[in-house]
């Protein structure tokens, strides 16, 4: 398949493709996500979610902070 080409498969009907809605679930989205960014300098010492993870779960500890 080319690219450049705007083509539709034959089994998608060009009218259910315009019968979308467009952000239909948006809002239920951003309820069910929680993803942070954090700045690049951060970056270096957090480099995935277990080190962000394990650091706030220690920062929680020292700070008499319960976790549910």
């Amino acid at each position: 398949m080319n690219n450049e080409e705007d083509t539709l498969r034959p089994e998608y009907s060009a009218d259910l493709i315009k019968s979308g809605v467009r952000g239909k679930y948006v809002k239920r989205y951003r309820e069910e996500t929680n993803i942070v960014v954090i700045s690049p300098e951060l970056h270096k010492l957090f480099p995935d979610s277990e080190a962000v993870n394990k650091a706030l779960r220690q920062y929680a500890r020292e700070h008499g902070m319960a976790l549910a």
